[in-house]
């Protein structure tokens, strides 16, 4: 009966949402989307277990396993400090090339998509509960556009400016396959999901609950 009231896709074109931030629907084949719901059950098998990060003292509802470096909030460590001091996995190459490929579905230009070399990627995994409060992203010292992929449960995303958290805000339905990439003078938006919606994963893509979120950032790091 939950799949009666979960909310249903019209019809969905690319758009730009604000400049610098555009939401490219059905952007991974279903093909893809399973193959990144294996990789991320190998991910969450590996050296650092994927794991609720706290902040000031309260656990997050979002699970995390991150690639390349290990965000902790507020900071990015080479190896888990917060949870068991492993180092964290190498950040794959594939994922760099998909990440410049998102930038060219979504209208960069030659040269931002050439320096493009993602090093960091938070995968999180939210179930039927989870939530993410509106926040920046500014624990990178690079200012490079943010790459977001999508796996399972359809949620509701909230995207708004870089002043503070009250409107104008846009809220609007990230399904299984969706891209969605802001930088230039979106990349400090705050935004974040308020809602999920349940049994909406679409038959094939390899998760049957829950969904996969892929973020992935250059961190402007050495080391």
């Amino acid at each position: 009966m939950t799949a009666l009231f979960t909310p249903q896709l019209p019809e969905r074109d690319a758009q730009e949402i604000t400049p610098g931030a555009t939401h490219v629907p059905n952007w991974l084949t279903q093909e893809q989307q399973k193959w990144i719901v294996g990789q991320f059950r190998e991910w969450v098998q590996g050296p650092v277990p994927i794991r609720a990060a706290k902040i000031r003292g309260h656990e997050m509802s979002v699970r995390t396993v991150c690639l390349g470096w290990h965000w902790q909030p507020y900071r990015y460590t080479r190896t888990a400090t917060d949870v068991n001091g492993a180092r964290v996995l190498p950040f794959p190459d594939w994922m760099i090339r998909l990440g410049r490929h998102a930038l060219q579905a979504t209208g960069h230009d030659t040269a931002t998509i050439g320096s493009y070399t993602p090093d960091t990627a938070l995968v999180n995994f939210y179930d039927a509960n989870a939530r993410l409060g509106l926040h920046q992203d500014k624990d990178e010292e690079s200012r490079a556009p943010v790459v977001s992929l999508s796996v399972g449960d359809t949620c509701t995303f909230r995207f708004g400016n870089t002043e503070s958290r009250k409107k104008p805000y846009t809220d609007l339905l990230l399904a299984s396959g969706d891209l969605f990439v802001f930088g230039g003078p979106a990349r400090l938006a705050y935004h974040g999901v308020t809602k999920m919606h349940q049994d909406t994963a679409p038959e094939g893509c390899g998760i049957s609950r829950g969904r996969i979120n892929i973020t992935m950032r250059m961190t402007g790091l050495d080391g």
